[in-house]
């Protein structure tokens, strides 16, 4: 009779090692990170918001053309460094990966999609973003689920809890179409 309910004891203390060791495995992010926008290590307040699919950047001058008959987008990032306290701003151009309607309260808004590398703690990513002049929003990048769902566990009740810290050794995770979790665009 002890050892029946001994067995549902020793059970969780295992499932809670596991689970433990697993997040001390994992880098934890707060709600807000300072991450880095290459290859120009440009540093950025970015919010990891649950509540969006894709990420978003600031962008300005939105272009789009064709270049070797394929449609790109050219677009200005005028950024405050957080670490410097300087303004940089970039023109960039990139291949269009695919135009994304946003539907929220003010409406539908059309956006293009480029790859953008980030650095995320010791980590590269190459991840999808969507374009937004986003001059009167309080962070100037967005991490969606599709970019958080590689990055690890976020605390929801902290900030800052990682340095960017990218060098030309960093590990690079590279975008696949492929790789999207079914569930993520789930209701």
């Amino acid at each position: 009779m002890r050892s029946a309910g001994i067995r549902p004891l020793i059970v969780i203390s295992l499932l809670t090692a596991l689970f433990s060791t697993r997040l001390q495995a994992e880098e934890v992010l707060g709600w807000i990170e300072k991450i880095q926008l290459q290859p120009w290590g440009v540093e950025a307040k970015a919010k990891l918001d649950t509540g969006a699919l894709t990420s978003s950047m600031h962008a300005e001058d939105i272009e789009r053309f064709e270049k070797n008959d394929e449609e790109w987008v050219r677009f200005t990032v005028d950024l405050e460094d957080t670490e410097s306290g300087e303004q940089i701003s970039e023109r960039i151009e990139r291949p269009l990966l695919r135009d994304f309607t946003a539907v929220g309260a003010g409406g539908r808004d059309k956006r293009a999609v480029v790859l953008m590398t980030i650095c995320v703690g010791e980590r590269l990513y190459e991840e999808q973003f969507s374009l937004r002049d986003r001059d009167n929003m309080i962070y100037p990048i967005l991490l969606g689920r599709r970019t958080i769902q590689h990055l690890g566990p976020v605390d929801v009740t902290r900030t800052f809890l990682s340095e960017a810290q990218c060098d030309t050794d960093s590990e690079l995770v590279r975008f696949d179409a492929d790789d999207q979790d079914p569930d993520i665009g789930a209701d």
